[in-house]
């Protein structure tokens, strides 16, 4: 084949960071094809890796030490370039900062996040891009918020307590000690969430229980974050729960919309800007992308489905690779995949798949670059 084929997988979970999983797609290309030049576009859709396919598109990173989702101190970073700084949620206070993965739908919290957003503010930083993925609170923003410098009181005047559980309480809340960079920069959401904040569409019914809520819990975070959202109603003379993506991260959203005034953008669209896909695929031949899975779920806002849109744009044909794929051949070829592949295929044992993934995805890249070939060969015959 020869040329220019750009390699823009996804994380395989529990196997393989995106740039990893790039790395073994490159040795495959090699083996089929020793003429060709790899490009290496690790992506992300806004959770869990985002970050780091961000540097590797680079941006510089920016270490911090912040409060996690439980208040336990977590190292973290975020990416700059210029006076645009990238934050990823998942990294700072999401599921994968639970300590010993232990849920805390109550009492989670998103100061941390507050805290990197300030210190991006501090660092000179105007253009804010916050990845909200991954998630594991539903506190409606307002721990970022009081990280920020709001107040948030009870009706004693004291603060509330962190998380979901402590917005019940929540009586006054004074912004007026909020950053003063918060008014000349701009913000945006990166989220593939469009609920609103409360309701039986909303952040506590829909997503609580995927963070660990159950029963009479849900009910108490829907309260709270329908209680907050009448306080920020009187402080800000806007109401925004009801708007597309107000439920994004546990209210996130809501208080980046209506405190922040941050626009909202999809999760894989804005990270694809981000890493600047578009002109790695300009003139070239073809591109590979993968994730851990490909199901019907990976029609909605997944990266690999978002590569294949953007290539397809270019005119350039995508390959997908996952670890394991229930996609029928209509529903791969809708979401623009000229093949897919999966490790599967190579080693039934799906705990060996994941040991082995590496390995795998380089046998499976060189056997669909050797097909991909002999097909071009054919054609110019």
């Amino acid at each position: 084949m020869g040329g220019h084929i750009v390699l823009a997988p996804d994380k395989f979970k529990g196997s393989l960071r995106a740039e990893e999983a790039a790395r073994a797609m490159a040795q495959g290309v090699r083996r089929a094809d020793p003429q060709a030049t790899t490009v290496a576009c690790p992506v992300a859709d806004g959770g869990e890796g985002t970050l780091d396919a961000v540097l590797a598109a680079g941006f510089r990173r920016m270490d911090a030490y912040v409060s996690g989702p439980t208040g336990a101190g977590v190292r973290t970073a975020y990416a700059r370039r210029g006076t645009r700084a990238v934050i990823e949620l998942a990294d700072v206070c999401g599921l994968q900062r639970l300590p010993s993965a232990t849920p805390a739908p109550m009492t989670a919290t998103t100061y941390g996040l507050g805290s990197v957003i300030g210190r991006a503010l501090d660092d000179g930083c105007r253009d804010i891009v916050v990845t909200v993925g991954g998630s594991a609170s539903t506190d409606g923003g307002a721990g970022m918020l009081v990280a920020l410098g709001a107040e948030i009181l009870d009706q004693q005047g004291n603060p509330i307590p962190p998380g979901g559980l402590g917005l019940a309480r929540a009586a006054r809340l004074d912004l007026s000690g909020l950053h003063p960079a918060i008014g000349e920069s701009a913000f945006t959401l990166a989220a593939d969430v469009d609920s609103p904040l409360c309701g039986p569409h909303g952040a506590a019914i829909v997503y609580g229980p995927q963070k660990g809520a159950h029963g009479d819990q849900v009910a108490a975070l829907d309260r709270g974050l329908s209680r907050w959202a009448d306080l920020v109603d009187r402080a800000t003379g806007t109401d925004c729960r009801n708007q597309p993506g107000a439920g994004a991260a546990g209210g996130v959203g809501f208080a980046a919309l209506s405190v922040l005034h941050a626009r909202m953008r999809p999760g894989i669209e804005m990270i694809l800007e981000l890493i600047d896909l578009d002109r790695n695929l300009a003139g070239a031949k073809v591109v590979v992308t993968g994730e851990g899975s490909l199901d019907v779920q990976s029609l909605r806002g997944k990266a690999p489905v978002g590569v294949s849109r953007r290539a397809h744009r270019h005119g350039v044909p995508t390959f997908a690779i996952a670890g394991v794929s229930t996609l029928t051949g209509p529903q791969a070829r809708a979401a623009g995949f000229a093949a897919v592949r999966t490790l599967n295929e190579l080693e039934p044992d799906l705990q060996r798949c994941t040991t082995h993934a590496a390995g795998l995805l380089t046998r499976a890249t060189e056997a669909l670059i050797r097909e991909s070939t002999a097909r071009q060969g054919g054609k110019d015959e």
